[in-house]
């Protein structure tokens, strides 16, 4: 399940067997920003000004969902934590 959403020429990719922290991947054209779900703080990559506000506001009306997607497709990351 990559390809979690998209809107506006954005991409929203969450992927299994991926790495903390929990983040999603955020493309437009040839530009990647991973993106910290629980932040919204820039974990690596660039993008345009005006796509990243886009993609925070994003995040923040899709946090939850993000949040248990990314938890479902990386199960072996957490548990450990148990």
């Amino acid at each position: 399940m990559p390809n979690f959403d998209s809107f506006n020429g954005i991409k929203v990719n969450i992927y299994n067997g991926d790495h903390l922290p929990p983040h999603i991947h955020v493309l437009y054209g040839a530009d990647e920003v991973l993106l910290e779900i629980e932040t919204g703080i820039i974990y690596a990559g660039w993008l345009p000004a005006k796509q990243l506000k886009k993609a925070r506001e994003w995040l923040t009306n899709n946090k939850g969902n993000a949040a248990q997607s990314f938890k479902l497709l990386n199960p072996q990351l957490y548990a450990l934590r148990k």
